[in-house]
């Protein structure tokens, strides 16, 4: 969230310098002022003004050469130039420059309010375009795509807890089946957004746990040897939208202990703070474990498991719904063609069409949406055939009449390529252990890193 607009004076007039200085803090800016020109351009790098107030004559050096520099080093601060005279050579070199405006001494208090409040309105305006624009340029990609009747039902099941309001929804499933779109989809409804209510992100699993606990709660000015300002949390910058609490199984347990307070009071307290703050935030969370083993286990509280399940949608893997493939291959389709302007957009045989509804995946939709994204790059055909897809997609897994060997290995009669063995076992281990990759390793017998390659070698992320 920004802050104050912050404007930057630069005259060597002192007494200008200090009427500007109240004139700005007056308008509630935060205010810098130089006297030197030499400083002008670091200080600009360093501290991001909105608007530069800068007098054209300076000492040693002319502010029309330090717009030059400004300008020439692409920083972002929109420049009005302070002029004593009065014709319109000045004036009009200094625009062609690139000044956004300037102001004639002596000065009017008015004008130099009008002409500095409509420029910082118009970068707010011009930020909140950009923002809408990137918005609109991802939501093609965020749209929770689905005809499968469980995906229709996710989607019903969303809308009534949309009815009801509800300030907490537990979402599970394998890694990569579209856990953080059925999130999003639930912001959107349950909130009810027609504006800018935020949707905040963070991986439980990214940052440590003191770490973690000052970015949701925010801290307060001394609270530890860092915290030299005041922090708002990432449950007050939701205020009004929604905080997705990613990978939450990974959290520590005394920190489950402070989110279950706050999912029931609804008010948090800053790292260092003694007062409760309220909050209006819808709070999802996200795992790929299974949190009632880790209820038995010890590693999640029970409380705050069923705090979270009492809201609870399932997203099923990718082989499970099937009927979901074409539509979800067609979308990435779409939408590579136009990210890498490869027109017009390649089709999908019957055949091919087949082949994919066949297909195990493992990696889940991550694995199909990295699968298209290279038909769409590499590929030459327009139209997309058994033959234009990976041999792997074709391996068979039907059984061989096996040949009991030495210590309980079988090996068909026929023979099988070692790779695909690996593949199997590493698709099985990843499964039985809802796609935990530390889990899979230790079942399977090798280290963590010997896995992530196989699982990058294999195309499953």
């Amino acid at each position: 969230m920004k802050g104050k607009s912050k404007v930057l004076v630069v005259d060597d007039d002192e007494l200008i310098v200090a009427m500007l200085s109240r004139l700005m803090k007056g308008e509630g800016y935060e205010t810098a002022l130089l006297t030197q020109p030499g400083e002008v351009v670091r200080k600009v790098r360093a501290w991001s003004p909105d608007v530069v107030l800068l007098d054209v004559r300076l000492p040693g050096r002319t502010g029309i050469e330090v717009l030059e520099d400004i300008v020439r080093q692409g920083l972002s601060a929109q420049v009005v130039m302070l002029t004593a005279d009065d014709t319109a050579e000045t004036a009009v070199r200094a625009l062609k420059l690139g000044a956004v405006d300037y102001l004639t001494k002596p000065f009017n208090s008015d004008e130099v309010r009008i002409v500095v409040r409509n420029i910082i309105e118009k970068g707010n305006l011009k930020r909140e375009v950009d923002y809408l624009r990137r918005v609109q340029a991802e939501t093609h990609d965020r749209s929770l795509v689905g005809a499968s009747p469980v995906v229709l039902e996710l989607m019903a099941q969303i809308d009534k807890m949309a009815e009801a309001a509800v300030d907490t929804v537990l979402i599970t499933g394998e890694s990569g089946t579209g856990k953080e779109l059925f999130a999003r989809y639930a912001h959107e409804h349950i909130r009810r957004t027609d504006g800018f209510a935020p949707f905040i992100r963070i991986n439980c699993a990214a940052l440590p746990e003191t770490l973690l606990e000052s970015e949701l709660f925010g801290y307060e000015k001394g609270s530890f040897t860092d915290a030299k300002s005041d922090r708002k949390g990432l449950f007050e910058t939701a205020q009004g939208g929604s905080l997705l609490l990613d990978e939450i199984g990974e959290m520590k347990p005394s920190l489950q202990a402070k989110l279950l307070r706050v999912l029931e009071d609804r008010t948090i307290r800053p790292v260092g703070g003694s007062e409760e703050i309220p909050v209006d935030v819808t709070v999802i969370a996200t795992t790929n474990r299974n949190l009632s083993q880790a209820v038995e286990t010890g590693q999640f509280r029970m409380d705050l498991w069923y705090r979270l399940n009492a809201f609870h949608l399932q997203v099923p893997p990718l082989r499970e719904r099937s009927d979901d493939i074409p539509v979800l291959a067609r979308h990435f389709l779409e939408l590579f063609a136009e990210r890498y302007n490869k027109k017009p957009v390649k089709t999908l045989s019957s055949e091919a069409e087949a082949a994919l509804k066949r297909y195990g995946w493992p990696g889940n939709i991550r694995e199909l949406r990295n699968l298209v994204e290279r038909i769409v790059v590499l590929g030459s055909a327009g139209e997309i055939r058994p033959e234009h897809l990976p041999e792997w997609l074709f391996e068979q897994k039907e059984a061989k009449k096996p040949v009991e060997a030495a210590g309980g290995v079988v090996l068909p009669e026929g023979g099988i390529a070692l790779e695909e063995v690996e593949r199997e076992l590493i698709r099985q281990a990843l499964e039985r252990t809802q796609n935990n990759k530390t889990q899979a390793a230790r079942l399977l017998g090798i280290t963590y890193d010997t896995l992530r390659y196989q699982v990058k070698k294999f195309g499953w992320e």
